[in-house]
């Protein structure tokens, strides 16, 4: 269940309650009877482990970190020679 915060609009305390989804929403302050409304606070949601942006999704997991730097810093012309190099071995495939 989500933990929802609220705020008094006549004493100023900040309550925080845990509610479930279909709870009705708090309409008075314990402390002082007066009016509260919820807040928006930050979360502590965090996205953690593999698979995310920061850690997986911008490498290419066949290619080893070493040979991927090395296959950037390289020209066109070496990457055409090695598609030449690939349609080579299996020439059969290429002509059907």
């Amino acid at each position: 269940m989500p933990i929802y915060e609220y705020e008094c609009e006549k004493c100023g305390r900040i309550t925080e309650v845990l509610q479930g989804f279909n709870d009705p929403p708090l309409k008075r302050c314990k402390h002082c009877r007066g009016k509260v409304h919820r807040i928006i606070s930050l979360s502590s949601f965090q996205l953690v482990g593999t698979g995310w942006y920061a850690t997986d999704y911008a490498k290419n997991p066949g290619i080893p970190p070493k040979a991927a730097s090395k296959e950037g810093d390289s020209s066109e012309g070496s990457k055409s020679e090695g598609s030449e190099a690939k349609g080579s071995k299996n020439p059969g495939i290429a002509n059907a």
